[in-house]
């Protein structure tokens, strides 16, 4: 017998931007929405050693809709206990979730080793999560079978005996499609149809106008539940024709005052936006001057490839440029530093300078070894383009903290401290708002996730004045249908 009330559980990611995962569970289908760390602060990242609130044995499958750590950090624990489906996703986010899974274990067993913190998993968890990745390309709708209807059709096959000969009644059809979500390269939102309801989860929509990425796929008609993100769901970015404007000035303020300019990036999608951002404008309008830029980041620099291996998933204008021979993230004075050996030789360039390295928000990486040797300086520049979660150094950099403390030092803060949302890889409060209401077709009911509270809930307020029914999801909520 099948239970006849559908239940969505959010473990993550509600009244906050991380550790994405949400449950739906129908009848004997439970399938998890992704399932991402915690970052941030200290406190947010110790609730990624506490027990999973889900018995991962049981789950049927895994979608995932895209590769940021905080949307597939916690899947090796998934098979560490138990999970034996499949994980769909797009051919990029498998390859990108590899590259993120290796580096955050690489992270792990640097911190375990130095500072005691706990080792989640291991690179041998790692491979044994890829092996259940099972890649689904956009607007391809596919089936996944209930537990027991996947051994009566190995029965079937084997026996080769006719469906009408061996069927199984009332088990329910359970159907999704991927969605280009343009928020990062592969990411998709996830249109989800089981007991003839129809879910939408948006993982993460994307600005407006982002280089290399397509626009977001409009949202499907006669949705009985959708399921947002609403990280900027209370401000608004600068337009996209004065992204080029904001960077070339920042730039060349920064070469004038024969200075280095720090810019904190996010691994994947942030940084490639900026170095096609770059190559436009030392390559294609040569207005900036061909000084010295150092991309300091293993990650970043290996995410390149996967890139270069999926063009069917570019843009029209960065295809045209990909057909026309360009290299869309090569320009002169681009120097890419792997190694440590390499990183270190960054430190003896002469200024003026400019060093790209994660993490995001400063609360790792290069960047931080990088913020020492800098911040100090008012000649200097620091450029924060992206989220940065409260408490984490990004974030204190920006609300103005002086002395910081890295690596057991006090650094104190005389460089000058520039944050943009140009480049944020999210919709603005705009978009979301625009997106969700689909014209005269908004969803029945919104839950708002992936979002701190005032985000959530000013985005909540505006889709109530307008008659929508949606509220900000809470952790540990369960929603019924």
């Amino acid at each position: 017998m099948f239970i006849s009330v559908m239940k969505i559980s959010f473990f993550g990611a509600a009244g906050m931007v991380t550790g994405s995962c949400s449950l739906v569970e129908s009848g004997r289908f439970r399938i998890l929405i992704d399932c991402g760390m915690f970052q941030g602060s200290d406190v947010l990242e110790m609730k990624n050693a506490s027990p999973l609130t889900f018995d991962p044995s049981t789950l049927t499958a895994v979608i995932v809709t895209h590769a940021h750590l905080d949307h597939v950090g916690r899947l090796p624990l998934l098979v560490k206990n138990g999970f034996k489906g499949d994980i769909f996703c797009t051919p990029p986010t498998r390859d990108l979730a590899r590259l993120i899974l290796e580096d955050a274990q690489s992270v792990m067993e640097y911190n375990h080793q130095n500072y005691g913190h706990p080792l989640l998993y291991t690179l041998d968890d790692v491979e044994s999560v890829m092996t259940h990745f099972k890649v689904v390309k956009y607007l391809t709708p596919t089936t996944i079978e209930e537990p027991s209807a996947v051994v009566v059709n190995r029965v079937k096959k084997l026996l080769k005996i006719p469906n009408k000969l061996l069927a199984i009644s009332n088990v329910p059809i359970v159907t999704f499609t991927l969605h280009d979500a343009g928020h990062i390269f592969g990411s998709a939102f996830i249109e989800l149809n089981i007991e003839n309801k129809k879910l939408v989860f948006s993982g993460d929509i994307g600005n407006i106008n982002v280089p290399i990425l397509r626009d977001t796929e409009t949202l499907p008609k006669n949705i009985d539940l959708l399921v947002c993100e609403s990280t900027y769901g209370d401000r608004s970015h600068v337009s996209s024709a004065e992204r080029e404007k904001l960077i070339e000035g920042i730039i060349q303020d920064a070469m004038r005052k024969d200075g280095v300019l720090l810019i904190p990036s996010f691994a994947l999608e942030r940084t490639q936006e900026l170095l096609y951002e770059l190559t436009d404008l030392v390559e294609r309008h040569k207005t900036l001057p061909h000084v010295p830029i150092f991309l300091d980041s293993p990650l970043a620099i290996d995410a390149l490839r996967v890139f270069e291996k999926y063009p069917e998933y570019y843009d029209v204008e960065a295809t045209k440029f990909y057909k026309d021979g360009a290299d869309l993230f090569e320009f002169p004075g681009l120097t890419l530093t792997h190694s440590r050996t390499e990183s270190m030789t960054i430190n003896h360039s002469p200024t003026p300078k400019v060093i790209i390295a994660g993490a995001g928000m400063m609360n790792g990486g290069r960047i931080l070894h990088h913020a020492i040797r800098y911040l100090s300086d008012p000649k200097n520049t620091l450029l924060i383009v992206g989220y940065q979660s409260p408490g984490t150094l990004g974030w204190r950099l920006a609300q103005g903290e002086s002395p910081v403390k890295i690596h057991d030092e006090n650094v104190r803060v005389h460089c000058q401290i520039k944050v943009i949302s140009a480049l944020s890889a999210h919709a603005d409060k705009e978009k979301l708002f625009s997106w969700i209401s689909n014209g005269n077709n908004s969803p029945n009911q919104i839950v708002l996730n992936h979002g701190d509270e005032p985000a959530s809930e000013a985005l909540v307020v505006r889709l109530r004045e307008k008659g929508m029914n949606a509220f900000a999801a809470k952790a540990g909520m369960v929603v019924e249908l």
